[in-house]
């Protein structure tokens, strides 16, 4: 796993435009939502935190496509399947891979995007822990429609059809975290679902993708 990992690191590195697609990405929505909505400070405040999750949502969503692909199309992906390692231990090496190159910089940028949208200290301190827990699941989903979709020429676009629901209770808890946050509330039952939601994610979605990935090899 520790292998595949940096494997998948190294690659990242090389290919910069896949790493800083989703970055560039998530700012630019940011940045643009005001222009095209209010750029009134209340407005913003009040609506901040959905904004920001949405655009995390969807940059994770656009690098999720090369996530078996590459390794598809030149044939490593069967030797990986080939490996005496189970499966769904690899899967779950390249999603933490997917994790580290595209979710961790999303988190460590929001907290200069929120204050550009004008959220207080402590809702942008829980959307940041919001987010650090709920991007995980937002790979691990999205290892599963990868995983689906990965012999399929116009994948893409049947991968965001499969996974936007499924990211849809990802996304109510997490916005709905840090508008309690503002208010005054305590969150840490919310706090608390979201991390369920990861456990979850984390012992059944390498799984699910494990076989979803036997299934395209056995097909392709």
């Amino acid at each position: 796993m520790a292998a595949l990992i940096r494997r998948d690191l190294r690659l990242s590195i090389r290919q910069k435009q896949d790493l800083l697609n989703p970055l560039l990405f998530f700012i630019m929505v940011v940045a643009l939502f005001p222009l095209g909505v209010s750029p009134e400070a209340s407005f913003l405040s009040e609506a901040g935190a959905g904004i920001l999750w949405v655009g995390a949502l969807l940059a994770t969503m656009l690098s999720l496509d090369h996530l078996f692909r590459f390794d598809f199309e030149d044939g490593t992906l069967e030797q990986i399947a080939l490996q005496p390692q189970p499966l769904f231990l690899l899967v779950l090496a390249k999603t933490l891979a997917h994790w580290l190159v595209t979710g961790l910089p999303l988190v460590l940028l929001t907290p200069l995007l929120g204050m550009m949208l004008f959220l207080d200290g402590n809702s942008v301190a829980v959307l940041c822990l919001t987010l650090l827990i709920g991007t995980p699941v937002l790979s691990l989903i999205g290892s599963v429609g990868a995983a689906l979709t990965v012999g399929l020429r116009a994948g893409g676009v049947l991968l965001s059809l499969l996974v936007i629901p499924l990211y849809i209770p990802v996304l109510i808890f997490g916005t709905g975290t840090v508008m309690a946050a503002s208010s005054g509330a305590d969150v840490s039952g919310h706090l608390a679902l979201m991390a369920a939601m990861l456990v979850l994610a984390a012992m059944l979605a390498p799984l699910a993708a494990a076989a979803a990935l036997k299934i395209s090899l056995s097909t392709s």
